[in-house]
């Protein structure tokens, strides 16, 4: 997949275990990005700042969306820790 591409169809558990589609995102930009694995330092701050940046993406009518391999309740996991390095 190259910048700009359409992205294929697909449908993803989220930390809560709902799945979430990208056909729920027809009428706005997609920033798509993948990482290797919740809790690993790279990728928290990675996270963090897509968080901290949110509503300037939200603006734009965008949404973020961060894929890994990883499990919703490691997913959940990593949120619940991470919470509080979003607080300043």
């Amino acid at each position: 997949m190259k910048v700009g591409e359409k992205a294929f169809e697909f449908c993803l558990p989220d930390k809560d275990n709902h799945d979430v589609c990208l056909t729920e995102f027809r009428e706005k930009w997609v920033v798509l990005y993948f990482y290797p694995k919740d809790n690993t330092p790279g990728c928290s701050l990675e996270a963090i700042q897509f968080t901290r940046d949110k509503k300037s993406f939200e603006q734009h009518n965008a949404v973020i969306l961060g894929i890994s391999p990883d499990s919703p309740e490691s997913h959940c996991s990593f949120t619940e820790k991470r919470t509080s390095a979003l607080l300043y």
